[in-house]
Parts: structure tokens; C-alpha cells; sequence
């Protein structure tokens, strides 16, 4: 394996003590990370240690990512289905648990500079998110906060807005972004963007929305609000799956065709796609075994 920085380094070796068996993935996936990309992670595994977190912790929080992961794709190639379909069969049992929802955040935030398809779902960001545009940015479902951090570091809006329902999302993003950032015009706040008031139709140069829509029971809801945000010659970045099963994945997509037909009916167009199969596979054979595909895409306003 290759020279890692230290605390990605103690990351590794408390990841594989645990979970020895991932050793391959993990030294295939460090191999293709770029020298910024580990300089990022030893960063942000700095920030969490000084927060007092331990590599542990955070080598079991992304093990309960990966192992939760695991357990829904068995049970998805059973049944065919995801296991819950509405957001009160998983509000008590994830969102709603905050030390379930803190290990969570923190594996998923690990899981993108580890797992290929989250890897290049945050290159696509990173390369496509305007460098000189003003205005008004907009992020919905923050989540772990790196969507946020990229923006703010590429981007050059006036004013960045971030809102979550989660309180761990809340803060997490809230604290990376002052720790990196700490002048950066950026408010993170706990907040329904579905019906808050002060969000205006027409007020937000770019809009983006990583990972929710799968979370969602009608997701054409939110595109159609994102529709009606974004200025017409905004900005948007949404990303999502399809037949990717995960602890609190409620709506399913079977085909990207499915999907795009969504995005194209919320008034949205698609200005350029990312569609990232099942590692290993093409794309045609994920789409034939029904196997998990990400999508990225940037899209613009009809």
C-alpha cells in the first residue's frame, strides 16, 4: 500500500483489524486516490481526532456503513425490493437515533474518498461546479458537509445556504465548514426546505441536492421545488441511485430511464449525465442483474 498520511494510515489499520477481509478493496481504493484527495482525508480525520473522535470510532462508523450496506443488498436480491418504503419505517430506527446518525455521517463522509462511484461523484462536483459564478447558493441535505466544503472552496457564490432536517447533519456540516472555512459567507440550518417560507421561487443562482431523493417518498416533489428555486440559468447538481439498497433507501428507481423521465417531467433539464455502474460491472450489466448504479447529474431549469 501505498505512503498514506498518519491518520489515514491509523484509519486503515484500525479497519482492517476489524474487517480483515477488506484489505484488497481498501489498498485498490487508496491507490486511485489522487495525493489532494488523501491530503483532503488526512485532513478531515485531523478535524475529527481534534474533536476528540478516535480512529476507531470512525473505523467502526464506516464499517456500519459498509456492513448495513451489505445487509440490504442481500435482502433487496431476495425480495426484490427495498425493505422500507415510507419515511416513518426508518425515522425512529436512523434519523431519529442520533448515535446511529453520527456514526453514520461520519462513515459516509470516509466512504467518499473510499468507495469508486462516491469518488467520482465528488470529482464530477468538484469539475463541474461553476468557478466565478455570484449569487446565491443552495445545498439540500447536507448531510456529512462535503458538497458544502467543495462549494465553498471551488465556488465563488456571495452566499451559501445549506438546510436539514437532521440535527447531525446540522452540526457536522455546520462544524467542518467553520473549522476549514471559517470566514466563508455559508449558514447551515434545521429546516424543512419543502415549506420554508423565506426560500423564494427564482432566488437561488445554484441549487444542490446530493443524496436525498432515494430517502424520499415523492421525489418528484423536490425536483419540482428545485425547479422553482433556481433562477433560470442557475446551477444544479443532484445526485441519487438506482436498485441501490441501503438502511434508509424508501424509494426505488429500477432503470436510470425511470429516473431520467422524473427529473425530465419536474422541469429540469439534463445538461450533462453521470451514470456510474456496480463496480466491476458495465453499465448494461448492471442494468441487467438489477445491480446498484449512481447518477450524477448537472441539470438546468426548463
Amino acid at each position: 500500500m501505498r505512503d498514506l498520511p498518519p491518520t489515514v494510515d491509523r484509519l486503515v489499520a484500525s479497519i482492517l483489524d476489524q474487517f480483515p477481509v477488506h484489505r484488497g478493496f481498501l489498498e485498490q481504493a487508496l491507490d486511485g486516490a489522487t495525493a489532494e484527495e488523501l491530503d483532503r482525508l488526512g485532513r478531515y480525520l485531523d478535524f475529527c481526532i481534534g474533536k476528540g473522535l478516535t480512529p476507531d470510532y470512525l473505523a467502526e462508523s464506516y464499517l456500519t456503513i459498509l456492513g448495513d450496506t451489505l445487509d440490504e443488498q442481500l435482502y433487496f436480491r431476495e425480495h426484490d425490493h427495498y425493505r422500507h418504503s415510507s419515511f416513518a419505517d426508518v425515522a425512529e430506527s436512523v434519523y431519529h437515533d442520533r448515535d446511529y446518525m453520527d456514526r453514520y455521517m461520519y462513515g459516509l463522509a470516509i466512504s467518499t474518498f473510499l468507495w469508486p462511484n462516491h469518488v467520482e461523484m465528488s470529482r464530477f462536483l468538484r469539475r463541474s461546479l461553476p468557478k466565478e459564478k455570484r449569487g446565491r447558493y443552495l445545498e439540500v441535505g447536507p448531510g456529512h458537509g462535503f458538497l458544502l466544503l467543495t462549494a465553498v472552496e471551488v465556488g465563488a457564490f456571495d452566499d451559501y445556504l445549506a438546510v436539514d432536517l437532521s440535527a447531525a447533519s446540522v452540526e457536522q456540516t455546520r462544524t467542518i465548514v467553520e473549522h476549514f472555512h471559517p470566514d466563508a459567507p455559508a449558514r447551515v440550518e434545521q429546516r424543512d426546505f419543502l415549506t420554508a417560507d423565506d426560500l423564494q421561487p427564482g432566488s437561488f443562482d445554484a441549487v444542490v441536492m446530493g443524496e436525498v431523493l432515494e430517502h424520499v417518498e415523492h421525489p418528484e416533489v423536490f425536483l419540482r421545488r428545485i425547479a422553482e428555486l433556481a433562477k433560470p440559468d442557475a446551477f444544479v447538481f443532484v445526485t441519487t441511485c438506482v436498485n441501490a439498497p441501503a438502511v434508509d433507501h424508501i424509494y426505488l428507481w429500477r432503470t436510470t430511464d425511470e429516473l431520467e423521465a422524473m427529473i425530465a417531467g419536474s422541469g429540469l433539464s439534463i445538461v450533462e449525465p453521470l451514470r456510474l455502474p456496480y463496480e466491476g460491472r458495465s453499465l448494461e450489466e448492471s442494468r441487467a442483474e438489477a445491480l446498484p448504479i449512481n447518477v450524477a447529474y448537472v441539470l438546468a431549469p426548463d
